[in-house]
């Protein structure tokens, strides 16, 4: 190895001649004395009878000792192993060379292509944008999906969730928004699914293009901190792209296995489990992730689309419930409308965009209302209509909405490959609606 490549990547990892020992080790926390180490402080634990080698967070301190979550699995350590403090923290290097890769949390590539050039670290951990420096959302985002562009319409720096049990079609309305987003830099963070859905998001729900996207992936079978920090790190990532005053799409699936990595470190460290076995640390750190998102001035913007799995299609699920009340937006996935074969299947009365009415115009407005107004109708009569026992001409309205079914289930309803321009869907809507006419 050169000696300049040598002494670049000592730069990049800074440990400490002084060591501490593990005094304890099982298969979630190492327990160890001998640093005088802080919370979140990143430590290197030394086998002293192979080559084995770790990297580890300190998350509890009790006296001297203190415990350490490690990044990997633990088979091969023993007590009395050795422990080094990391002073530079935990960074990753970020830049423009990551886009068109597949990297770990730890911006390491596992694509096969070759090493990364990164221009910069960046810190994994960094505080939101302060709300006094959040620009307005003023601007729409296009995500090139009829349903969300016409009735539940973004905008520029929104946090929206998609919410969906499993086997919804989450997946597929994912690789639709990261094909159709009108952003010039997508950052997607898979985190937690399992290993064979990675290779195939990317060649069946993205057609393999990775342009100008950036994929970071902990699965199923890395360790619980790997998971909870690849979320981390794929934000810092989109963070670093905003800072260059790009409009960046961060989509990430999923909140719920991020959540779940949490919960098994902090049961692990003895917190109490709450409700459905989820400590408070789960709940505390949805905010800690989610609030980076958004439109900063002077910079670019941050959209963000997080997946929560619903268990058992509950909302009421702890994570969703949280997830819903942070978030500017919820993005409903029905399980009876892929049944009946609608894709995306987008429960437009339980889905909600806070920021929509800030951002269209009053004819796109009031063609949203309407279309609500009648799908609500269809939905309430639909028994007396298919068991014919509705008259015609009894209710006006509800004619209308039933002259109109057809044209409405094929505007919510969108082939996975097919983009939609905004401006094609908003004049779609209001022509159905019928507002342009009346207003002429």
């Amino acid at each position: 190895m050169p000696l300049s490549s040598l002494k670049a990547k000592l730069a990049q990892k800074n440990y400490s001649v002084a060591f501490g020992e593990v005094v304890k080790i099982n298969a979630t926390v190492i327990t160890a004395r001998g640093l005088n180490v802080s919370i979140s402080d990143m430590v290197k634990i030394v086998s002293n009878e192979n080559s084995l080698e770790t990297v580890g967070m300190v998350t509890e301190i009790d006296g001297d000792v203190f415990y350490i979550t490690p990044f990997s699995f633990v088979e091969g350590f023993r007590s009395g192993d050795k422990v080094f403090l990391d002073s530079t923290g935990l960074n990753i290097p970020v830049g423009a060379s990551l886009l068109g890769r597949v990297v770990d949390p730890f911006m390491r590539p596992i694509d096969g292509k070759g090493s990364l050039k990164p221009s910069k670290l960046s810190p994994i951990i960094k505080a939101p944008i302060a709300a006094m420096k959040r620009g307005m959302i003023d601007e729409v985002f296009s995500v090139g999906v009829k349903s969300i562009d016409g009735l539940l319409t973004c905008g520029k720096g929104q946090k929206l969730g998609i919410f969906a049990g499993s086997g919804v079609g989450k997946s597929t309305l994912m690789g639709m928004i990261v094909r159709g987003a009108d952003a010039p830099i997508k950052v997607v963070a898979l985190i937690g699914e399992r290993g064979r859905e990675v290779p195939e998001f990317i060649e069946k729900n993205l057609g393999g293009d990775l342009t100008n996207t950036v994929i970071i992936v902990a699965t199923s079978d890395d360790s619980p901190l790997m998971r909870k920090y690849g979320a981390f790190a794929a934000m810092s990532v989109a963070e670093y792209f905003k800072d260059k005053g790009e409009d960046v799409l961060f989509i990430m699936d999923s909140v719920t296995r991020f959540a779940m990595a949490q919960r098994e470190i902090g049961l692990a460290l003895g917190e109490p489990p709450t409700s459905k076995g989820y400590p408070p640390s789960s709940l505390t750190l949805l905010p800690q992730l989610m609030e980076r998102a958004g439109k900063e001035e002077g910079k670019g913007s941050i959209t963000a689309f997080f997946t929560v799995l619903i268990e058992g299609d509950d909302m009421s699920d702890p994570i969703a419930d949280q997830s819903r009340s942070i978030l500017d937006g919820h993005i409903v996935l029905s399980r009876e409308m892929t049944n009946f074969g609608i894709y995306p299947p987008v429960h437009i009365l339980n889905s909600a965009s806070r920021v929509m009415n800030d951002i269209i115009s009053e004819e796109h407005f009031k063609a949203v209302m309407k279309f609500r107004r009648l799908y609500t109708l269809l939905k309430e009569n639909e028994t007396l209509i298919r068991i014919g026992a509705y008259v015609q001409g009894s209710d006006v309205e509800l004619d209308e909405a039933i002259a109109k079914k057809d044209a409405m289930m094929r505007f919510i309803s969108q082939g996975a490959m097919y983009i939609s321009q905004f401006d094609q869907t908003v004049q779609e809507l209001t022509g159905m609606m019928e507002i342009g006419q009346k207003s002429n």
